[in-house]
């Protein structure tokens, strides 16, 4: 008989290393300073340790639209446990919350053509997915970016980052250009061997920078002329960030595939990218399964995902339709007056004033604080954390302070975040 034996920790190797001391000895670590805050709850605005209360003004980096443990999610998520979990690999079996979930986010997009979605686990596996459908579709290689936009770390999301990311992890997917944002000259690029350009309407790590008006509708007809795709990435700008539901709304200009992940699970892991019927219809044959995911649309992250969308447009997260005069609602209404985010914006726009303070940017509850240098901001962004409110900065652009909290901040909580980070200069 073969005997086998388990391993065995030593005592003194583990009963005596506090949470933090294992936290950094096994969970691998992506820098030499974490943040390494001990949460023990989350809820609303707000992230609790042992013997702090935070406001979490970054929302998980763009994830936390509605909240931390809004109601709604929490009781899907229960809900759906208690019926199943993972079934089958992505699209071989009916499964009632990714039907329902497609559903209502076609209906946001109505008039548009997007009405295919694929769900995915994640924002980069979005990107990945609709980097192959491109291709696949269009049947050519190159593949257009703009300068300063981050789409994620996999090696075809990669690709299409900045050189400092992706310079040791080369080779990389090749045949990738580079446009700047809002540069006309730079649209002869795109050519008619370009499968796709992928885009932010507002750029995220960048700093928060948005698209001219007039350089989108450029950038669609140029697409148009040569028959290359146009790909928005709304990973951190889509569900309510900017004010409208999509931050393409702002403008009069609609893609041929669309990206969302972060703010869709309500803080569960999920990702889509939607295209028309047509376009997504190629991965079905040559080959058969063209694209294919275990976890994709995962049925409790689908149902996370579904009560995040209705409790924006349930709870009038974005519009108040008792205050317009027109009789709008949800994202047909522009009016300052109605629009709860655009409010709270023009709050946080107003309140963040000081010599130091270069600029305040963005849509909605996008937004960047610009400080002259990252030897000025980090400081800044220490000293905050300390006193209770969490804030962060962008890959691209370091000297600039994120601020993009849960959509259901109120006007007490903005104005006690933005007397801490003052009171930080």
């Amino acid at each position: 008989m073969r005997v086998f034996f388990m391993p065995t920790l030593q005592k003194n190797s583990i009963d005596f290393m506090t949470t933090r001391q294992l936290f950094l000895q096994n969970v691998a670590q992506t820098s030499d300073f974490p943040l390494a805050l001990e949460i023990q709850k989350a809820e609303g605005v707000y992230l609790f340790s042992e013997t702090k209360k935070y406001i979490d003004l970054i929302s998980g980096i763009a994830v936390s639209n509605v909240g931390h443990r809004h109601p709604k999610v929490v009781e899907a998520v229960k809900n759906q446990v208690d019926s199943y979990m993972h079934l089958m690999v992505y699209g071989e079996y009916v499964q009632s919350p990714q039907v329902h979930l497609a559903d209502a986010l076609c209906k946001t997009l109505k008039g548009t053509g997007l009405d295919n979605v694929y769900f995915t686990n994640s924002g980069t596996e979005a990107v990945e997915g609709a980097m192959k459908l491109t291709k696949r579709f269009t049947r050519r290689t190159n593949i257009i970016a703009c300068t300063k936009a981050y789409h994620g770390s996999t090696q075809g999301a990669l690709s299409l980052g900045e050189e400092h990311f992706k310079r040791n992890f080369r080779p990389l997917l090749s045949s990738i250009d580079k446009i700047e944002r809002n540069d006309f000259t730079d649209l002869e690029k795109i050519t008619n061997k370009t499968a796709a350009v992928f885009f932010e309407p507002i750029g995220g790590e960048s700093g928060v920078r948005e698209a001219d008006n007039v350089y989108m509708q450029a950038l669609r007809k140029r697409c148009d002329d040569v028959g290359a795709l146009l790909v928005f990435d709304e990973i951190q700008s889509g569900f309510g960030r900017t004010g409208k539901f999509w931050a393409f709304e702002h403008y009069d200009v609609k893609p041929d595939i669309l990206l969302c992940a972060k703010g869709m699970g309500g803080g569960m892991p999920i990702g889509a990218f939607i295209a028309s019927h047509e376009i997504m219809g190629v991965f079905k044959d040559n080959p058969i399964l063209g694209h294919i995911t275990t976890f994709g649309g995962h049925p409790v992250s689908c149902a996370a995902s579904l009560a995040t969308l209705n409790a924006i447009f349930d709870e009038n997260l974005l519009y108040n339709p008792q205050n317009c005069q027109l009789g709008c609602v949800h994202s047909n209404c522009r009016l300052l007056e109605c629009n709860f985010i655009e409010q709270k914006s023009e709050l946080f726009k107003k309140l963040l004033v000081h010599p130091k303070i270069k600029e305040v940017r963005g849509k909605g509850l996008m937004l960047a604080v610009e400080f002259e240098s990252f030897e000025v901001l980090k400081p800044i962004i220490d000293r905050a954390i300390e006193k209770g409110v969490i804030t962060d900065w962008f890959l691209y652009c370091d000297n600039s302070m994120r601020i993009a909290p849960p959509l259901v901040i109120t006007e007490e909580q903005i104005r006690f975040a933005c007397e801490v980070i003052l009171s930080c200069l």
